[in-house]
């Protein structure tokens, strides 16, 4: 069954009320959010109830500075998408704006979990703040729950294999590197960035090398240069690709683009909603002398993303893997 997608906390429907409640941004829903979420899951199941994440958007530290936009490793869509794949049965996201950053921690208790959602359990990680000021820490968290009568589970950070904690910050600084590899063994599933396909100036035409191109982000901050990926199409099919991401330095250093060449591809999809999967960076940008060079090494690097892609299955590292629920 489909997850119940909503964007206001009172337009959860009444058969998911009563829930259990995983709160957070879960900004990449990297393996650190997926333990908290885990453990929703599992209360969830052991009481018989929805699970429910309540999530907010956009991200409270681009509201709170709006001129230093965070760079946001999942959007809204991508989210409820993993979400779905874990198992949620509903995503609430819920307006991060003046009202809700001025409530205090002591009506979001009474008001949103009580009175909104009859929230039976919540879980939240070990550095959930809530309400005006960050008033609401894990232990008001635990106080109110034994006030109410609700359940209240605080999970502790989860550290990777070196004993490090797993954070949102720590992924960004590997894709600022373009240590894929790093990027993706943190998050437990591969780096993905989606956007419409737009028309460019087919200078790729020219070269043999036909590119679908997204237009990211300003605030995005993934190293430019030239990545092994994988492309999902409308149809949910996965093809192998090749792809730029930057200002094209050896015609026109205009604004950055990501251009994915899709191997062995020739339907358009201009207009089309792409997914990119990011395996692996190969080379960082260069100006090339001419197109004729450039094409020489365009051939290199199609045939190394082709060796790289080759070592993954068909569909590895499309969602997370989730044990023990």
């Amino acid at each position: 069954m489909a997850i119940c997608r909503v964007f206001e906390i009172a337009e959860l429907p009444n058969e998911l009320q009563g829930g259990v409640i995983a709160i957070g941004n879960f900004d990449g829903v990297h393996r650190g959010h997926q333990w908290v979420l885990q453990a929703a899951l599992v209360e969830a199941r052991r009481r018989n109830r929805p699970a429910i994440v309540l999530t907010f958007e956009p991200h409270p530290k681009t509201f709170f500075a709006p001129q230093n936009p965070v760079f946001r490793l999942t959007e809204a869509s991508t989210k409820a998408d993993i979400f779905e794949h874990m198992g949620f049965d509903g995503v609430i996201e819920h307006p991060f704006d003046q009202e809700f950053a001025s409530t205090s921690a002591g009506i979001f208790v009474e008001q949103v979990l009580l009175n909104t959602l009859a929230a039976s359990h919540v879980v939240t990680g070990y550095d959930f703040h809530f309400g005006k000021g960050r008033e609401g820490s894990p232990e008001f968290l635990r106080q109110a729950g034994e006030k109410h009568g609700f359940g209240v589970s605080v999970i502790e950070a989860f550290a990777d294999e070196g004993g490090e904690t797993i954070s949102s910050s720590r992924v960004r600084e590997c894709l600022a590197k373009g240590d894929i590899s790093e990027a993706n063994g943190l998050l437990g599933y591969v780096f993905r960035l989606s956007g419409e396909v737009i028309r460019g100036r087919q200078i790729g035409r020219t070269l043999g090398y036909p590119t679908a191109n997204l237009v990211m982000p300003a605030e995005t901050r993934l190293r430019q240069g030239i990545y092994a990926v994988r492309a999902v199409t409308d149809d949910g099919k996965l093809h192998d690709g090749v792809a730029s991401y930057g200002r094209r330095p050896t015609f026109d250093d205009g604004e950055a683009l990501f251009e994915t060449n899709i191997f062995d591809f020739e339907r358009e999809i201009y207009g089309e909603i792409l997914t990119i999967l990011l395996f692996g960076w190969l080379r960082g940008e260069e100006k090339f002398d001419t197109a004729e060079v450039l094409k020489i090494q365009m051939d290199q690097d199609a045939e190394e993303a082709r060796a790289l892609l080759s070592a993954f299955d068909p569909e590895e590292g499309l969602w997370p893997i989730i044990h023990g629920i």
